[in-house]
């Protein structure tokens, strides 16, 4: 995918709180920073609901039918959100941009940023990256960033091994 380090960042951001929404103040606190959220000063109760709320919108993104509804889905989430675009370098990454306002909420912040993201994929025409696990008892969703699009679980080392081998085990007693 023809994607900046800060949007296949986001795009893994956004992935990530699709798949793990926190269910409590610790693991919101936990996502913050195993993603890095920058300009977060602190964390409230209010956070977490407006968040598993965004977890929830981004999910209908990934998952929608098709472009109109993706693109009106995330059109109505994008705005929502006050965007200021501006360059920073920060926690080692490089010059990149953020498109959160200053003093957002992280909600607000993670809308702006993963967001924007998403908006590239589909403006690029990409919106088939945007997946769902083909695993029958897997509902994690994943960008697909193959270069032949072939991808069609969420881990290869877990869902994907083990539908391999339950096909392997159903071709031996057959």
């Amino acid at each position: 995918m023809p994607f900046s380090h800060d949007m296949v960042y986001s795009l893994a951001t956004a992935v990530d709180l699709v798949n793990t929404p926190p269910a409590d103040m610790e693991e919101l606190a936990a996502f913050v920073l195993r993603r890095k959220v920058s300009g977060v000063e602190f964390l409230n109760p209010g956070d977490l609901a407006e968040v598993r709320a965004l977890a929830s919108a981004f999910h209908d993104v990934f998952t929608a039918p098709d472009d109109p509804v993706a693109i009106d889905r995330l059109n109505t989430l994008l705005g929502r959100t006050r965007i200021t675009p501006r360059l920073t370098q920060h926690d080692g990454f490089p010059l990149h941009v953020h498109y959160f306002a200053p003093g957002a909420s992280l909600a607000e912040h993670l809308a702006a940023d993963c967001g924007v993201a998403l908006a590239h994929v589909l403006v690029e025409g990409e919106r088939d990256r945007l997946r769902t696990c083909s695993a029958p008892d897997c509902s994690h969703v994943f960008v697909d960033e193959s270069r032949n699009r072939s991808r069609v679980y969420c881990d290869s080392r877990t869902c994907g091994n083990r539908m391999h081998v339950a096909a392997y085990r159903a071709r031996r007693r057959a």
